[in-house]
């Protein structure tokens, strides 16, 4: 998948939550080494360069964070899109091999080099504070995943994956197979075709050739596990908490970052 400069429309991007968090704080100081980038599916970031190469805002983009073992069977620990980033790694400068960040839909991002990002965390309490807080609710993410994936069954698990991904890209109609769900899962694909067949039968989802679409968000949120709820409030705790950005702008001046967008290469589905 290849962008362009002219498919990057503003009034189709999202802007992403964290990143306006910030830019309320450092605006002036960081606006001139944002680039937008395109994601394609498949992606993985800072897959090929240092550690703590870039920080990634998704826009109208969703990834995965996955945990890989050495045969290279994987599953998703928590899932990010617009409400978040990836590339925390770069504010300690290392890389733990068994975690990957996958493209899950396409779309686009805001790219701020790594080291930008360490400089204001490490001068400005405010920012620190801020990202403290980030990780926070991005470790009680994971930790919520880890109960989820003992306890909870495969139906409930769909629904809270499919809760999640549509929050956080802003829309119904998700772009995922069964075989990429049972993956993200950990779990056999026929485990979630039947999920998703009573789910459908419930009128809740329809899905034909990747594509889902969410119909009844009611009956999912009712038939999804405590997670989600658990999840939601974390990441609602701390946009409450954090200072409210004007309309976002890369640079005051400027209203769309010069730079031109960089596509990333698809990299192998395993290590």
């Amino acid at each position: 998948m290849k962008i362009t400069h002219a498919m990057l429309n503003r009034s189709e991007v999202h802007q992403n939550q964290l990143l306006s968090m910030l830019m309320a704080k450092m605006s002036d100081r960081i606006a001139g080494h944002l680039t937008i980038v395109g994601l394609p599916a498949g992606a993985l970031l800072n897959a090929t360069e240092p550690a703590e190469a870039y920080a990634y805002f998704p826009n109208a983009a969703l990834i995965s964070v996955l945990s890989v073992i050495e045969n290279g069977k994987s599953a998703e620990i928590r899932v990010v899109g617009s409400e978040g980033m990836v590339g925390l790694e770069g504010l300690t400068g290392g890389r733990n091999p068994y975690i990957q960040a996958r493209v899950q839909c396409a779309g686009t991002a805001y790219r701020l080099p790594a080291r930008v990002l360490r400089d204001e965390f490490n001068c400005d309490d405010d920012i620190r504070s801020l990202i403290l807080r980030y990780m926070h609710s991005m470790i009680s993410q994971i930790g919520q995943a880890v109960i989820c994936n003992r306890l909870h069954s495969i139906e409930q698990r769909l629904c809270l994956k499919l809760l999640m991904s549509s929050d956080r890209l802003g829309r119904d109609e998700l772009t995922m197979t069964q075989n990429t769900i049972a993956d993200l899962l950990g779990v056999r694909r026929e485990g979630v075709t039947a999920a998703a067949g009573e789910l459908r039968k419930l009128g809740a989802i329809e899905y034909h050739r990747g594509r889902i679409r969410i119909l009844d968000r009611a009956t999912l949120e009712k038939r999804s596990c405590e997670c989600y709820s658990v999840i939601q409030k974390q990441c609602h705790h701390l946009h409450a908490s954090a200072p409210k950005a004007n309309s976002f702008r890369p640079r005051s001046a400027l209203p769309w970052p010069t730079k031109m967008p960089v596509p990333l290469a698809v990299s192998p589905a395993h290590p």
